[in-house]
């Protein structure tokens, strides 16, 4: 039986639950409020004597302490205003930064295959314009709801006390703002959920463009890109007209409605005043006091949009925080390994697919060897690749490391086992000593100088402005194909850990580069259990058993001259790509 989805308060008081660590500042924050609040009651209030003693008694002796009192109540104010403004900050920017770490943790721990469900970009959108959102909900908006409220109660109360029949005329139309109220509310919480779709999508369409921008120019699809943003764009317009509408509308409606309850004060106000209940003072008293209430009334119908929205964007958060961890549920620990990879009977059937990426895999890969898996495009190599470090689970079988299945292992310890040297290297936007030393001891100058040496990175990093300082711009922008490479084999290097994964690491390189990362990887890979998958077949021509693949099963197994006396499929590819290179060149 499925649960029932929160209610919006539900999800609100969650959201406030965050700003618990900042207790202290809200205190401040609430402290400052209710000074406020009492300023607006007490400035009312002293417009009684105000106009009794200085314009009816004429009683000089009031017209230098009134105005005094007036503004000692305003400096007062205005240093309350002060400490509400910085507590409600200091607490909502807080509760933002933790959101936005608390999201991005639990973004890295979940499964892999999460990532193949929902676009990056979707994912930053949830870390910059979701949690912006939060922001208004839980400073600005619950300011705005707190001070008003306390405001209007403190002006509720001056009024009272100067006449309740002219109090109670005017509370008649409390009813109808508060329906308007949940009306407005309701309807805010429908768009803003529309809003924040709308956002990441954009940010997801433009993220695709600029990254292809190429493609986008080669096959000359800019008008069809801009028209597919425009509508995205225009989509969005809509929505926020309908919140703005609604806003005004709110407001507007509010604003006559007050107009209307003033017109009922005056009414009996003055049937009051002509019964003797009622003297000037008074009926100036509750007229500020019904005046200021007006904007307390409007602000809080109009906060309803920023409260909402920060709902709306607390539900997403709070849907990624909710998501299931990976599976970590392994207990044994694991300094080194052995490097001992057995699979047994593998399969891996993914949910958005019919036919299973891999059946029935079954093979051995002993430290200090070299596994090759060859195969044509789909045929399930990376999807074997991924199930070593527990990127993916496999559906049937199981993958044992050192005679044990590696779900007996913790995850931290079982991937600090494993070096990756991929076709598409991540660098980071830092210097080159922080991406060789990513993960590791990054005061070890030595063993980084000596890694990037072994890759042959040395070579040019050396000519580099800072050498190993030198920045390397996003993803490596600033760098060649191959000093990339070269730069993750370092990294890998440095790492020394017992398995090494090469996904096609030099698959798209020219053959100088090639070379020197060919060489590199003959620096990197005695001593560990090697597994590679190869692109280029006459770069694995000695590894100790080449596994071919085909339509996620293992058709053959064994050496590269085996393969090739046997005629089989790889056999085939290689006559293939060897003609291939001999009609290039």
């Amino acid at each position: 039986m499925s649960l029932l989805p929160p209610t919006a308060w539900q999800t609100y008081r969650r959201l406030l639950g965050y700003a618990k660590p900042y207790r202290l500042f809200l205190a401040a924050a609430f402290l400052g409020m209710v000074v406020e609040a009492s300023s607006a009651g007490l400035f009312a209030k002293l417009m009684e004597p105000m106009v009794n003693e200085t314009f009816v008694a004429r009683d000089p002796g009031v017209r230098w302490t009134l105005p005094l009192m007036i503004v000692g109540l305003f400096l007062m104010r205005g240093i309350a205003t002060f400490v509400t403004d910085y507590g409600m900050a200091r607490a909502g920017r807080s509760v933002v930064r933790d959101l936005r770490s608390a999201v991005l943790s639990k973004f890295l721990r979940l499964p892999s295959s999460r990532f193949d469900r929902e676009p990056v970009a979707a994912m930053v959108s949830r870390l910059n314009y979701d949690t912006e959102q939060v922001t208004q909900a839980t400073s600005e908006a619950l300011k705005v709801m707190v001070t008003d409220t306390l405001t209007i109660i403190a002006l509720l109360g001056v009024m009272f006390y100067q006449s309740v029949r002219v109090t109670l005329a005017m509370l008649v139309i409390a009813p109808l703002i508060a329906v308007i109220s949940a009306y407005v509310g309701a309807r805010y919480r429908r768009i803003n959920r529309g809003i924040q779709t709308g956002v990441a999508g954009m940010a997801q369409a433009a993220e695709e463009v600029l990254s292809a921008q190429q493609e986008v120019k080669i096959y000359g699809a800019q008008q069809l890109e801009i028209d597919r943003y425009r509508n995205l764009a225009e989509r969005n317009l809509r929505l926020n007209l309908k919140v703005e509408t609604t806003r005004a509308s709110a407001s507007s409606l509010v604003q006559v409605m007050a107009a209307a309850a003033l017109a009922v004060i005056l009414i009996v106000a003055g049937n009051e005043a002509m019964a003797g209940r009622m003297n000037a003072g008074s009926f100036v008293s509750v007229m500020m006091a019904m005046m200021a209430l007006i904007p307390s009334l409007k602000r809080i119908t109009n906060i309803q949009s920023a409260v909402q929205k920060g709902i709306a964007a607390s539900e997403r958060l709070f849907a990624v925080l909710d998501e299931p961890d990976e599976a970590d549920t392994g207990s044994t620990p694991l300094q080194r390994a052995r490097g001992e990879i057995e699979f047994v009977s593998v399969g891996v059937q993914y949910d958005s697919q019919v036919t299973p990426a891999l059946q029935d895999i079954s093979f051995r890969a002993s430290p200090g060897t070299v596994t090759a898996i060859v195969g044509r495009s789909g045929s399930g190599k990376s999807t074997l690749i991924r199930l070593l470090p527990r990127f993916y689970e496999p559906s049937a079988g199981q993958v044992l490391l050192d005679g044990r299945p590696i779900s007996d292992y913790r995850l931290e310890d079982l991937r600090r086992q494993i070096a990756l040297v991929g076709q598409q290297v991540m660098l980071f936007d830092g210097s080159i000593a922080d991406n060789i030393s990513y993960g590791q001891n990054r005061s070890d100058e030595a063993a980084i100088q000596r890694v990037a040496d072994a890759a042959n990175a040395s070579e040019f990093i050396t000519r580099l402005p800072q050498a190993m300082a030198t920045p390397i711009g996003e993803n490596g922008a600033l760098l060649s194909g191959g000093q990339r490479q070269r730069i993750a084999i370092a990294r890998a290097m440095l790492k020394n850990a017992p398995i090494l994964i090469l996904d096609e690491a030099t698959a798209a390189l020219d053959n100088e580069s090639e070379r020197l990362v060919q060489d590199a990887l003959n620096h990197l890979i005695p001593d560990r259990t090697t597994l590679v998958i190869a692109h280029r077949l006459s770069t694995i021509e000695h590894a100790d058993q080449v596994l071919v693949l085909d339509q996620g099963r293992l058709v053959e197994q064994g050496t590269h001259a085996q393969l090739l006396a046997q005629g089989g499929l790889y056999s085939h590819l290689h006559r293939m790509q060897f003609r291939e290179e001999a009609e290039r060149g």
